[in-house]
């Protein structure tokens, strides 16, 4: 007869098994845990941005129907000269003057001094994000290999919770910038530059190349890449934790056994 401290054990739980089947995580494993929940949206999102900050995409746009034209007679090949420049520039560690440097079709700079400006800005707010997603992504990777070997299930488990905060934060976004795209537009940009270095002329070259459709397609596809990564990470992580949860309950189903046999 078992002891009054030690409660019988019941007939889905054989004798010394926890209450729980869930293991209780240590401090550590639950900062580990937390650090890949919010690091998730960060890195789909950075994925999404980097696919976008490419001539590839510049060249969908430019032919895709639809597309505005330039009001001051640009063509779609000189678009897509002067486009690539700008994306080559954001993503390497050119110096001012591979812009600068730049002759337009009329003989003059094409790019004013403000532009470049802007453009050097936004090559430096790319650069530190990559590597700031890369750093991240390492320490995602470590730390999911460390739960997976100490705590089996809690790294699906929180990226299975990171990819839900990345669809409500995404579900946000898309609300804010569909009741008023020009204050989303204002308001992300502020997060990264200061007031009146990234406004400009209609009839500038950034604002030719880089019209307001184009900014919005843009949008749109790093929220597809976004939300198309979350429900990937969705799926996999699903199959693991069934898994997981299945390795865990056959212990149960053996001391259930074991439990028949002497009856």
């Amino acid at each position: 007869m078992p002891s009054p401290s030690e409660p019988a054990a019941s007939a889905d739980r054989p004798a010394g098994t926890p209450a729980s089947s869930r293991p209780r995580r240590t401090v550590g494993q639950r900062i580990l845990q937390s650090i890949l929940v919010v690091s998730l949206p960060v890195l789909l999102l950075g994925l999404g941005a980097r696919l976008v900050a490419t001539p590839v995409f510049l060249w969908l746009e430019y032919h895709r129907p639809g597309f505005p034209a330039d009001h001051w007679g640009m063509g779609t090949e000189e678009r897509m000269t002067f486009g690539s420049y700008g994306m080559d520039y954001i993503m390497n560690l050119a110096p001012p003057e591979y812009l600068g440097g730049l002759v337009s079709p009329e003989g003059g700079m094409a790019f004013t001094p403000a532009e470049v400006s802007h453009m050097s800005d936004v090559q430096h707010v790319m650069q530190w994000g990559l590597l700031s997603a890369f750093v991240l992504l390492v320490v995602s990777v470590l730390a999911g290999w460390w739960l997976h070997r100490r705590a089996p299930g809690a790294a699906s488990a929180a990226w299975f919770a990171g990819a839900w905060l990345t669809v409500l934060l995404l579900v946000a976004a898309c609300v804010a910038a569909v009741l008023g795209w020009q204050s989303f537009f204002a308001a992300f940009h502020s997060l990264f530059f200061s007031s009146g270095t990234w406004t400009f002329s209609i009839s500038d070259t950034l604002i030719r190349l880089y019209p307001t459709q184009f900014w919005i397609d843009a949008a749109i596809a790093v929220a597809l890449v976004t939300l198309v990564g979350a429900f990937a990470v969705m799926l996999v992580t699903t199959r693991r934790r069934r898994r997981a949860a299945a390795a865990s309950a056959a212990p149960w189903a053996g001391g259930r056994g074991r439990l028949r046999s002497r009856t």
